[in-house]
C-alpha cells in the first residue's frame, strides 16, 4: 500500500538536484497510493540521516527545512500505511538498524514471522524502537552485514530469514554509493537515467526524471549504483536480460490539468480511456488480442471462468459476467478474491480464471491467482500498470491503456476493466464460434461509438453536479439496479462510501421486498438504474415497477433513465440522462452520474476526494 522511492547519483549532487529533493519529488508523486507517514533516508559524510514525520508530506518538509545535505549521493523515501504500530514519528520509516544506527531501510508490506525474530535480535543485543514489523528486517540486514562482504550479500541474507510479503530498499554508511532493494510480492520498479538511477513501488516516482525502465521479478535482489543495476535472485545468480520497457506516458499524465481534484480529471478522461482499451484490437471486425497468448484450442475447451477481484474490480468482473454468459454461454463466476482460495473451489485445467487489478498488485487477487494456477486453470490478467505482477505471472493479459489513476476512488479504470472484459468474451465467443463475424462486426461497431456517448454524458454533468451539491448533509443513499444495473448500482454505492463517508448500499432491486425496502423512509435518497425500455421489457417494466414502490414509502426517486424513456416520469423526482446503447454496453454510460454524484458530494462536504480516510490506492497486503 506504502510508496517507496530510492536514488543514486554519481557524485555529490548539486544543490538544484540534491538526491533528497529528487526522493522529497517522488514521494510527493506517490501521495496517492494513501500513507499516513513519510521519511527519508541519506548517507551524508559516512552517517546515515533520518528524516520522518506522522502526518502528511507537508509535515516532513518542514522538517526538512533548512538542513543541507552536500555529500550524499544516494536517498530512500518512504509513505506510510500503518499495519504494524500507530502513525506515529517513531514508527514511520525509514527505520535505522544495527547496534551503531549504521543503516537505513524501508519496507513496503507485512513480515509474517517478524515476532520470533525480533525476540532474535532483541536477545542479540539490538535495541528495538519502534512497534513494526519493518524494524526487524532492518536489524537483521544490518546484522548480517557485519559478516558479509557487502551490502548485496547481506540482504541476501537477511531475506531468506523473512516470511510474508516484502519490498525492501537498504542504505550503509559503508557503502555510500548504493542503494539495495530486495523484492517478494510487493511491487518495484527500476528507472534508469544517465549517471543516475532510480527504483519506486511505481513508476509515478520517478516518470518526470525518465521513462526507461526495467521490471523487477519474484524474488530478486537489485544493487542499484549510478552507472550500473546489477538484478540477482535470491540464491544470488544474476539476472542476465532483466525485462526493460519504456513508460507509456508522461508526468503530465499525472497532473490534475485544472481540476480540482484528480478524481474528477479521471472521471472526464472516461471518453479517452474506453477508446484507448478499444484502439488497435479490431481488424475488419475481427477481434486481434495480441496478448491472448493463451492457445486457442485450450480456450475452446474451457467449461468454467471463474473472475477473481475487489472492490471496485470485482463490480467491473460482475458486469462481465452478464455479457461473457450471453455470449459465449460459458459458466461464469465473479468472487471476490479474498475469498476465494479459502473455500476450497472447484477449479480445473478447463477453468479460465480472469484476474482484474488496476495495480496489478492487489495481494489478494495474486494470491488467488495463484491458487488457481496450482490446480491448472490458466489465468488471463486485466490490469492498468504495465510491468506489475499479475500480468507478469498470469498466463496471458489484457492491458487497459488508460494512463495512470492518481485517486484512490477508481474511475476511469473501472469503465477501462468493463470495456477490456467486453473485448475477452467477444473474443471468445469468436474463438469459440459461440457468434458469427456478423455478429461479432456489428458489436464491435456499436462498442466504437461509446467513447462519444460518454463523452455526452460528461458534458451534460451540470444536473449531476447541482444535485450533488444540494445534497451535502444527506447521511444515507440506497441504489437500485437489475441485470446490469446491478453491479452499477453496488459500484454507486462503493464510491460515494469511498470518499463521502456517508452510509450507502446497491442492491438488486427484485431484492427490495425481501427486506432493504424495511430502510426506505420519508425523503430517504434512492438512485434507480433503470434498463433501457427496448431490451427485455419485463425487466424495464419491473424496475418501473421498483421506483413506485419505494415512492409509495416516501424516498426521492433519482433515477438514471436512457434518452427517450418516459415510462419513468411520473415516478421520479429527478431523471438523469444517458445514450441509449445496447443493454449490456450500459453500464459504461449508467455508472458516470453515480461517479460525478459521488465526486460532487464528498467535496461539497469538504473532504479529501483524491486521498479518502484509510484508504490505499494499491492493496498489497492480503
Amino acid at each position: 500500500m506504502c510508496g517507496i522511492v530510492g536514488y543514486v547519483g554519481a557524485a555529490p549532487a548539486s544543490s538544484s538536484s540534491r538526491p533528497i529533493d529528487l526522493a522529497l519529488q517522488g514521494l510527493a508523486r506517490l501521495e496517492y497510493r494513501g500513507y499516513d507517514s513519510a521519511g527519508i533516508a541519506v548517507i551524508d559524510e559516512s552517517q546515515v540521516c533520518v528524516a520522518k514525520s506522522a502526518g502528511k508530506l507537508q509535515n516532513l518538509r518542514e522538517e526538512l527545512s533548512g538542513q543541507e545535505s552536500s555529500t550524499s549521493r544516494v536517498a530512500i523515501g518512504h509513505t506510510r500505511w500503518a499495519t504494524h504500530g500507530a502513525p506515529t514519528d517513531t514508527n514511520a520509516h525509514p527505520h535505522l538498524g544495527g547496534k551503531h544506527d549504521e543503516l537505513a531501510l524501508v519496507h513496503n508490506g507485512i513480515i509474517e514471522n517478524f515476532a520470533p525474530l525480533r525476540a532474535e535480535l532483541e536477545a542479540d543485543g539490538y535495541a528495538f524502537r519502534s512497534e513494526t514489523d519493518s524494524e526487524v528486517a532492518a536489524h537483521l540486514v544490518a546484522r548480517e552485514m557485519e559478516r558479509a562482504e557487502d551490502l548485496t550479500t547481506a540482504m541476501a541474507g537477511a531475506v531468506a530469514r523473512l516470511e510474508g510479503a516484502f519490498t525492501l530498499l537498504a542504505v550503509h554508511r559503508d557503502a555510500p554509493d548504493r542503494v539495495v532493494a530486495a523484492r517478494r510480492n510487493s511491487p518495484l520498479v527500476i528507472g534508469l537515467g544517465e549517471g543516475e538511477n532510480y527504483l519506486g513501488s511505481d513508476v509515478a516516482a520517478f516518470v518526470d526524471s525518465t521513462r526507461e525502465a526495467l521490471e523487477v521479478g519474484q524474488d530478486q535482489i537489485v544493487t542499484v549504483t549510478a552507472d550500473d543495476v546489477v538484478v540477482s535472485t535470491f540464491a544470488g545468480e544474476v539476472v542476465a536480460e532483466p525485462k526493460r520497457y519504456t513508460i507509456e506516458w508522461d508526468v503530465a499524465a499525472a497532473q490534475k490539468g485544472g481540476y480540482d481534484s484528480f478524481m474528477a480529471k479521471e472521471i472526464h478522461e472516461q471518453a479517452t480511456a474506453v477508446a484507448d482499451t478499444l484502439r488497435g484490437r479490431i481488424e475488419s471486425g475481427a477481434l486481434h488480442l495480441d496478448e491472448m497468448s493463451i492457445d486457442p484450442a485450450v480456450l475452446r475447451s474451457v467449461d468454467k471462468i471463474i473472475v477473481v477481484a475487489c472492490g471496485t474490480a470485482a463490480n467491473a468482473g460482475n458486469v462481465a459476467k452478464y455479457a461473457i454468459e450471453h455470449w459465449c454461454r460459458i459458466p461464469t463466476e465473479v468472487e471476490l478474491a479474498h475469498e476465494f482460495r479459502y473455500r476450497d473451489p472447484i477449479v480445473t485445467e478447463k477453468t479460465l480464471v480472469v484476474a482484474i487489478s488496476q495495480s496489478g498488485e492487489t495481494m489478494d487477487t495474486l494470491m488467488a491467482m495463484r491458487h488457481a494456477q496450482e490446480q491448472g486453470a490458466k489465468v488471463v490478467a486485466i490490469c492498468n500498470t504495465h510491468g506489475s505482477t499479475i500480468p507478469r505471472e498470469a498466463d496471458a493479459a489484457l492491458y487497459l491503456h488508460v494512463g495512470p489513476e492518481i485517486a484512490v476512488a477508481s474511475t476511469k479504470a473501472y469503465l477501462g476493466q468493463i470495456t477490456a472484459c467486453y473485448l475477452l468474451g467477444l473474443y471468445l465467443a469468436q474463438v469459440r464460434g459461440n457468434l458469427f463475424p456478423d455478429e461479432i462486426a456489428a458489436l464491435m461497431e456499436d462498442l466504437d461509438q461509446l467513447p462519444s456517448q460518454v463523452q455526452r454524458v460528461l458534458d451534460d454533468a451540470t444536473q449531476v453536479t447541482d444535485l450533488a451539491q444540494s445534497m451535502a448533509e444527506v447521511t444515507s443513499v440506497l441504489f437500485l439496479g437489475r441485470h446490469v444495473g446491478y453491479p452499477t448500482a453496488l459500484e454507486g454505492a462503493l464510491k460515494l462510501k469511498e470518499i463521502a463517508y456517508i452510509h450507502a448500499e446497491g442492491f438488486a432491486a427484485g431484492e427490495l421486498k425481501h427486506g432493504p425496502i424495511a430502510l426506505v423512509e420519508e425523503g430517504q435518497p434512492v438512485f434507480v438504474i433503470v434498463p433501457s425500455p427496448h431490451g427485455r421489457d419485463s425487466l424495464h417494466s419491473k424496475v418501473v415497477s421498483n421506483i413506485q414502490e419505494v415512492r409509495a414509502r416516501g424516498a426521492r426517486t433519482l433515477v438514471i433513465a436512457e434518452d427517450g424513456d418516459d415510462d419513468v416520469l411520473p415516478y421520479s423526482d429527478v431523471v438523469l440522462r444517458v445514450p441509449a446503447t445496447r443493454t449490456l454496453f450500459a453500464p459504461l454510460l449508467s455508472v458516470i452520474p453515480l461517479q460525478i454524484f459521488a465526486c460532487e458530494l464528498a467535496a461539497a462536504k469538504g473532504l479529501d476526494v483524491d486521498q479518502p480516510r484509510n484508504l490505499a490506492k494499491s492493496v498489497t497486503v492480503e
